[in-house]
């Protein structure tokens, strides 16, 4: 059974720092092509960043770039997101997602891409 364990989120102030991480168990890390999603109180689920399975290509949602970076280590199973110059719009809860099927070189930027997801963790940006 694939679980994703998601940790990092706080409470930060506008222009502050958090790193979130995901660990996989369940199957080999390197088979799933990863992404981070947030969503925030009555808005919809959208796509942040992804990275294929490799860690040679990534995606971003327009807003964040320069600002996040993700990575993945597939020797710990785990996929990072770094968080740099936090604005309060980006205070949502960020879950992590896992994508086993097609290319796994290719990045998802749909929820439909992926297939299994973490329990999400809270990030509030504070004005």
């Amino acid at each position: 059974q694939v679980q994703l364990v998601e940790s990092g989120g706080g409470l930060v102030p506008a222009g502050g720092s958090l790193s979130l991480s995901c660990t996989v168990s369940g199957r080999t890390f390197s088979s799933y092509a990863m992404g981070w999603f947030r969503q925030a109180p009555g808005k919809e689920r959208e796509f942040v960043s992804g990275i294929g399975g490799s860690g040679g290509s990534t995606a971003y949602l327009d807003s964040v770039k320069g600002r996040f970076t993700i990575s993945r280590d597939n020797a710990k199973n785990t996929v990072y997101l770094q968080m740099n110059s936090l604005k309060p719009e980006d205070t949502a809860v960020y879950y992590c997602a896992a994508g086993s099927r097609g290319r796994i070189s290719m990045v998802r930027t749909t929820p439909s891409g992926y297939d299994y997801w973490g329990q999400g963790t809270q990030v509030t940006v504070s004005s």
